[in-house]
């Protein structure tokens, strides 16, 4: 056998290139639709392309053609997360009512019961039903003056802005 030249090399690489490219056409061309698998999948049309049931797993998958054939991509399953959920909420369940048997963990209880009363609340002042009134503070003539000064300028922007807008709609016809 002869050794390899540069030329020869190269022929057998654009040889290898051109059967792997051919084989890959046929594949993209054995890729036009996603197969059934023996009625493994049950296949539904969607507007983005196909919905993809597999009857085994009851795993669901949307297959969509893109530019190098067909992609199925899963389903987020929500009955999982909730599976998942619920489990861990009734292990926590369990673990808490573990707790709640193994009797009380309170630390520095003490014999003597507590006093009835906050001693730190102030006492409500003794007021018959009939006679409770809601006092609501009027404000003070200060107040009022600020109040008014503010409406003044704003009315006064407000014909300003209208006059200004008059003028150049006006102007313009």
């Amino acid at each position: 056998m002869r050794p390899a030249t540069s030329s020869t090399t190269s022929w057998l690489a654009t040889a290898a290139l051109a059967a792997m490219m051919a084989s890959s056409g046929s594949l993209v061309a054995a890729q036009s639709a996603p197969d059934s698998e023996n009625g493994r999948y049950s296949m539904t049309p969607i507007p983005e392309g196909v919905l993809r049931l597999d009857t085994r797993t009851g795993a669901m998958s949307t297959c969509t053609r893109n530019g190098a054939g067909w992609g199925c991509y899963a389903v987020p399953d929500e009955r999982a997360a909730f599976d998942a959920e619920i489990g861990r909420l009734q292990a926590e369940v369990e673990k808490l009512k573990e707790q709640l048997a193994a009797g009380p963990t309170v630390s520095g209880k003490i014999d003597e019961a507590l006093p009835k009363s906050d001693p730190l609340k102030k006492a409500e002042p003794k007021v018959a039903e009939g006679d409770r009134k809601i006092e609501i503070p009027l404000p003070s003539d200060q107040d009022v003056d600020r109040v008014m000064s503010f409406l003044e300028k704003a009315w006064r922007r407000l014909i300003e802005m209208a006059n200004r807008v008059q003028k150049d709609v006006s102007g313009k016809i």
